[in-house]
């Protein structure tokens, strides 16, 4: 080999080691960085030369993509189950804990409590009074839970607004970013720093609707969601919702009162068992608004149906003609069975009998039809109300739909029913969170190996030494040769 020859291939040599060790230390400087695909400088022999030398080739970004998917869709289940235990925290509290004294159930008792004791002592304005109280108190909890959930419904529908504006600038992030990949690789310049954002800004994406890519000429990619959408294939869909301030237990998207979901102006499904984008947060916030929140008011709707029922019954309040309100009241009227729905919301306490809406409370004794006040130690009417709350009543609508219960037990199996909910719903997020754990160890170690990077930056070292021990030579040459 020539001088020359000798001279150019350790100028290759140190050229490869000082590019080789740029890479390593970028690798190591991000062994903990979301998204980070691990470099490895690509080298061949330089087989144009007629000396020899080493040649880059390039530097290549090594992910494992079924992993990657795996992880994706492990937190896109993530995120829903979260989202789902929350809402069904919420509803629990709603109701309350049987123990809890301002729990629907705790309320039921204390009324019957205290018809109880104003049984024993009808002549008593106090007691009568105390009974007036704690009806009105168990009719405000109604009201308070049914309003409780439409502000639930309203979180969600304008939550949903969010995330979808949120979906479609990520995609159109990564439709510039396929852009600038292609412009990148086709000027043969490394596009490894685009790959990394490309791929976390996926990774938001499936966070919100569980995704998958295909991998399209000149490093671009086409982005589907798993339910069959296409979010993006060179151009990126444009998501719809219209937000609604307010959101009441009248409202629904199949009424046309709720907004759906638009691609690309079509209108598509978001049920939780069909929809496009089931499966991540934004399909999560749409079952929140249209399925178990809307149970659930249909639960304490039920309930509240089956406590009016008891008391306008003329059985229990002779007093009452058909068609006659009873003690609790939709807005003051009649009970109509065709009008179940936001009943919790309505409930409200008989005027004739509550002295803050101009009744009088002698009316739980003597009848709320009763114009005169009758015999003050004749209890039967308060003992048919404290039979009417605590007998079996078939329920007419709701969870319990034709078995009879005194309405405590509906109230603490209903409590019971979302208890058992909230406690599912934790499993299934504890199993999505150990998925992401295991799916993100898996990925951190087939990514940056620090270990493993030190080795290679040794014999980096090693290979800069030789080269720069050959260049010493061919100095040591020359100053030798030029001193003759």
């Amino acid at each position: 080999m020539s001088i020359s020859g000798a001279l150019s291939s350790a100028m290759q040599g140190l050229r490869a080691a000082g590019r080789g060790s740029e890479v390593i230390a970028a690798n190591l400087s991000n062994v903990l960085t979301p998204g980070y695909g691990v470099r490895s400088l690509e080298l061949s022999s330089d087989t144009t030369a007629t000396h020899g030398g080493v040649k880059i080739d390039g530097v290549s970004r090594l992910v494992n993509e079924s992993i990657v998917h795996d992880k994706r869709i492990a937190e896109a289940g993530q995120a829903n189950a979260s989202a789902v235990l929350d809402l069904y925290k919420k509803v629990e509290d709603l109701l309350g804990a049987p123990d809890d004294p301002a729990s629907l159930s705790a309320q039921t008792a204390q009324l019957e409590k205290n018809l109880i004791t104003a049984a024993s002592r009808p002549d008593a304005p106090e007691r009568l009074s105390t009974v007036v109280s704690s009806a009105r108190i168990l009719a405000n909890t109604f009201k308070e839970a049914s309003d409780g959930l439409q502000s639930i419904r309203t979180t969600a529908d304008r939550t949903i607004g969010l995330q979808v504006d949120q979906l479609n600038a990520a995609l159109s992030q990564v439709q510039e970013l396929n852009a600038q990949i292609t412009k990148t690789q086709v000027q043969g310049n490394n596009s490894s720093g685009l790959l990394d954002q490309r791929q976390r800004v996926i990774d938001e994406i499936s966070v919100l609707v569980p995704v998958r890519t295909v991998a399209r000429d000149n490093g671009q990619v086409a982005i589907y969601s798993t339910g069959g959408a296409v979010l993006l294939d060179s151009l990126a869909a444009e998501l719809g919702f219209e937000r609604s301030n307010l959101v009441t237990p009248y409202m629904s998207e199949s009424a046309g009162t709720l907004s759906g979901l638009t691609i690309n102006g079509i209108v598509f499904r978001t049920g939780s068992t069909n929809g496009v984008l089931s499966g991540g947060s934004i399909a999560a916030q749409f079952e929140i608004r249209d399925e178990i929140a809307v149970e659930a008011q249909a639960q304490i709707d039920a309930l509240a149906r089956n406590l009016v029922e008891r008391f306008q019954d003329p059985a229990v309040d002779p007093s009452l003609a058909i068609g006659d309100a009873g003690l609790f009241t939709d807005e003051g009227n009649f009970f109509d069975p065709a009008n179940e729905i936001g009943l919790a919301q309505r409930l409200v306490l008989n005027a004739a009998i509550d002295p803050d809406q101009g009744g009088q409370a002698w009316r739980l004794r003597d009848g709320i039809g009763a114009t005169t006040t009758g015999d003050v130690g004749d209890a039967t009417l308060i003992n048919n109300m404290i039979s009417a709350l605590s007998s079996g009543h078939i329920s007419s609508s709701g969870l319990f739909s034709g078995g009879a219960y005194s309405t405590i037990d509906l109230t603490s199996t209903l409590a019971s029913h979302y208890g058992a909910e909230r406690l599912n719903a934790e499993q299934t997020l504890s199993f999505s969170a150990t998925q992401v754990t295991e799916l993100t160890e898996r990925l951190m170690s087939e990514g940056v190996d620090s270990d493993q990077e030190m080795q290679k930056l040794l014999l980096v070292e090693q290979a800069f030494a030789a080269n720069a021990r050959m260049i010493q030579a061919v100095d040591e040459m020359m100053q030798t040769l030029l001193r003759i």
